[in-house]
C-alpha cells in the first residue's frame, strides 16, 4: 500500500512524468484528434506511454484526462462520454502504476472565460470531470496550466468539496513572470497559499531557466510544498512539426536547482520525454535514498542492557568531547588502490601538526575506493592517530551491518560517524545497486543496541561494544523543520556528537546552532578550504546544504590566478574558524584534491 502522497513528500522528492500530449503526438497521432478520447479507442497506446515514464523513473504519472471536460469534448461530439473517458484514464494509469507509483488525475482549465454569470456552469463542469477521476481511485488531483487564478481557485474548491484528496494547483506564466492576465508570480503563490490546495506551483509555457527565476521569487512566500514542471524549452517548427530541443541534461541540471531552491515536486510538461525523466532521475538521486527506509526500534519484549561504561573512556576523541576540549579533525579520502603509503604519510603529518583525529569517508560521493575500515586500521596502527570511521547504509543489509560493527570494534576502531550515504547513481559506478535497508537513524539504533550488549533482534552479544556514535547534520537543509526532527530522532537513537556539512554561510550556521543549543550535544563544524571559483560553484550547486554565501562567491570570482584563488580559499576557511570557534566544539577540515597543504595552512590560524 502506498504511503499518503503528502506524507511521502515530507521526506522525499516526488518525480512526475513528462508531456503526455508530446508523447501521443510523437507516436503518430495528429493534433486534430481528441487526445483524451484515446483512453477509449487506443488504451494500449496510453498504457505504453505511462509504462515508459515509469521505467524512466517517474514516481507519479498523470492521467490522460487534461482536456476531458464538457467544453473541450463538445466540439468532438464527445460530451456524453465525460465519465467514461475520465474513469478509463485513471483505470489505465492504475493498471500500469501498481503499488509503487502515484496516479494523479490531470485536470486543465475549461477553455472559457470565467465570469459571474457562468460560475455555476463551471462548477458543474468540474464536478462532472472530477467525480469519475475520484471514483476510479486517483491518488491526487492536479489542476495544471491555468491562466486564470480565479478559475483555479474555483476548481480547487470544487475538488475539496467532493472528496478529501490531495490537490495540486498550478498556474502557468510568461517569460516576464506574469500570467497573460497580468498577475505577478508572487501574487499567484501568495493567493494559492491561502487556498485549500495542498501543493502549489507552476507548470508549462516556459522552460526551466524562467521557472527557476520564478521559484527563487516565491520559495519564501509559502510553507506549502512547491511543484515545478517546466516545458522542455520552447517548441521549434521543423518540417511542419513542433519539436522541443532542450536536452535532457539541461533539464536535469535545472531540476537539481529546483530542489536546492525548495521544490518538493518536479517533473516536466510539454516536450518532456521519458529520456528527460530518466536523466532527471539520475541527476536528483543524491537528494534521497533509492527506497523507503526500515525504522528500527529496540524490541519491547527484550530487556535492554544498560551500558555501564563511562562515555568519556570510549576513545581519545570521546575524552576530549566530554572534557569540552576544542576538536581539530581532518577528513581524508581513502586511496583508490591498494597502496596505503601516501595515506599513512599524510596521517603522520597531520598528527605532528596537532590534529586529533582523521575522518575517513565511506565511498564518498559513491566512488569506488579502499574500504574505510581497512585504511582506518592501518592509520590507527601505523600512524598513531585516531580514525573516525564513516559508515553508510548504502552497501550493506542488516546482517552485514551488524557483522561489520562487531568486527570493526574487534580491530580497535571506536569512533563512528553514521550516515545514510550517497546513492550509486551519482558516483563512478552508476549501475551499481544500493541496499539502504536502514538510513542513518537505523545505523545509530543498531550501534547503540550493540553498546547495550544486544543486536536489533534483542539477542545478547555478550560483552557490549564501546562505540562513540556520531551523526551528520545539515544546517543548510531546505526543510530545517524536517532536519530538526531527524536531529532529535538521531539523539534518541543514541547519537553522541554531530558533524555538519561544510559551512560557508555563517548566518545559516548560527540559526542552526540556536535551534540545537538546548540539546547540549557537541557539534563539530565542517570547514572546506575552497580552491577555485569552480569549486565554490560546485559546492553551492552540487552538495546539498553547502550554501556558499554571495560575498564568498564574489571573493572567489575576484581571484586572478589559481594561486590567488587557493590563498583566498584558505583565508576564508581560517576566518570561518575564528568566527565560529566559540560556538562549536570543534572543526573538521576537508582536504581538496587529497593535498595535505590545504588543511595544514588552515590550521595555522589555531596556533596564532
Amino acid at each position: 500500500m502506498k504511503q499518503n502522497l503528502l506524507e511521502y513528500i515530507q521526506s522525499n522528492i516526488l518525480l512526475f512524468d513528462g508531456g503526455m500530449g508530446t508523447e501521443i503526438y510523437a507516436r503518430g497521432v495528429f493534433i486534430n484528434q481528441c487526445y483524451d478520447e484515446l483512453n477509449l479507442s487506443r488504451p494500449q497506446l496510453i498504457r505504453e506511454i505511462h509504462r515508459d515514464f515509469i521505467e524512466a523513473g517517474a514516481k507519479a504519472i498523470e492521467t490522460n484526462t487534461f482536456g476531458a471536460n464538457h467544453y473541450k469534448l463538445q466540439p468532438y461530439g464527445l460530451e456524453e462520454k465525460i465519465y467514461d473517458i475520465n474513469y478509463q484514464g485513471v483505470k489505465i494509469a492504475k493498471e500500469v502504476a501498481g503499488d509503487n507509483v502515484y496516479v494523479i488525475g490531470s485536470v486543465g482549465p475549461l477553455g472559457k472565460k470565467l465570469q459571474k454569470e457562468n460560475r455555476e456552469k463551471f462548477k458543474k463542469a468540474y464536478r462532472e470531470q472530477l467525480m469519475p477521476i475520484m471514483e476510479a481511485g486517483a491518488d491526487a488531483i492536479i489542476f495544471e496550466t491555468f491562466f486564470d487564478l480565479q478559475e483555479l481557485l474555483l476548481a480547487v474548491t470544487v475538488a475539496k468539496q467532493l472528496k478529501n484528496i490531495p490537490v495540486i494547483a498550478q498556474m502557468t506564466i510568461n517569460d516576464n513572470l506574469f500570467t497573460i492576465y497580468g498577475i505577478r508570480v508572487e501574487e499567484i503563490i501568495s493567493t494559492l497559499d491561502r487556498s485549500d490546495a495542498d501543493i502549489i506551483g507552476l507548470n508549462c509555457s516556459v522552460g526551466p531557466k524562467v521557472m527557476h527565476e520564478a521559484l527563487e521569487k516565491i520559495n519564501h512566500l509559502t510553507k506549502k510544498p512547491i511543484s515545478i514542471l517546466p516545458n522542455a524549452g520552447y517548441p521549434q517548427q521543423i518540417n511542419g512539426r513542433k519539436l522541443y530541443l532542450t536536452s535532457s541534461e539541461y533539464l536535469a541540471e535545472y531540476s537539481r536547482r529546483f530542489i536546492q531552491s525548495g521544490a518538493r515536486v518536479i517533473g516536466g510538461c510539454c516536450g518532456t520525454t521519458p529520456e528527460h525523466i530518466k536523466t532527471i532521475k539520475h541527476a536528483i538521486s543524491s537528494f534521497q535514498p533509492k527506497k523507503e527506509i526500515i525504522d528500527l526500534k529496540i524490541p519491547e519484549d527484550k530487556e535492554e542492557i544498560k551500558n555501564k561504561i563511562d562515555p568519556a573512556t570510549k576513545s581519545g576523541l570521546a575524552a576530549k568531547l566530554y572534557s569540552n576540549e576544542f576538536i581539530c579533525a581532518v577528513e581524508m579520502v581513502p586511496p583508490r588502490g591498494i597502496n596505503t603509503e601516501k595515506s599513512l604519510t599524510t596521517a603522520r603529518t597531520l598528527r605532528s601538526a596537532g590534529v586529533h583525529c582523521i575522518n575517513l569517508p565511506d565511498g564518498p560521493r559513491a566512488s569506488s575506493r579502499m574500504g574505510a575500515p581497512f585504511i582506518a586500521k592501518e592509520i590507527l596502527d601505523k600512524a598513531g592517530i585516531e580514525p573516525v570511521l564513516h559508515y553508510t547504509a548504502r552497501d550493506r543489509n542488516l546482517l552485514g551491518i551488524i557483522s561489520d560493527f562487531i568486527g570493526i570494534h574487534a580491530i580497535g576502531i571506536r569512533n563512528l560517524l553514521l550516515i545514510t550515504g550517497d546513492p550509486p547513481k551519482m558516483g563512478d559506478l552508476p549501475d551499481a545497486t544500493a541496499v539502504f535497508d536502514v538510513d542513518s537513524i537505523g545505523l545509530i539504533t543498531i550501534a547503540n543496541n550493540l553498546n547495550n550488549g544486544r543486536d536489533i533482534g534483542g539477542n545478547s552479544i555478550g560483552e557490549p561494544t564501546q562505540y562513540l556514535i556520531g551523526a551528520g547534520v545539515n544546517p543548510g537543509a531546505l526543510d530545517i523543520g524536517l532536519e530538526m526532527k531527524r536531529f532529535e530522532r538521531k539523539i534518541k537513537a543514541g547519537a553522541e556528537y554531530f558533524i555538519t556539512q561544510p559551512v560557508f554561510d555563517l548566518e545559516i550556521l548560527s540559526r542552526f546552532l540556536d535551534h540545537v543549543r538546548p540539546y547540549k550535544i557537541p557539534v563539530i563544524a565542517g570547514v572546506w578550504p575552497l580552491v577555485s571559483l569552480r569549486n565554490a560553484e560546485f559546492m553551492n550547486n552540487e552538495v546539498p546544504g553547502a550554501s556558499v554565501s554571495a560575498d564568498i562567491m564574489e571573493k572567489m570570482k575576484a581571484a586572478k590566478s589559481k594561486e590567488e584563488a587557493q590563498e583566498t580559499g584558505i583565508q576564508i576557511a581560517q576566518q570561518t574558524i575564528l568566527d565560529i570557534k566559540d560556538q562549536v566544539q570543534g572543526v573538521q577540515i576537508s582536504m581538496p584534491f587529497g593535498n595535505v597543504k590545504f588543511p595544514l595552512q588552515v590550521l595555522e590560524v589555531l596556533k596564532k
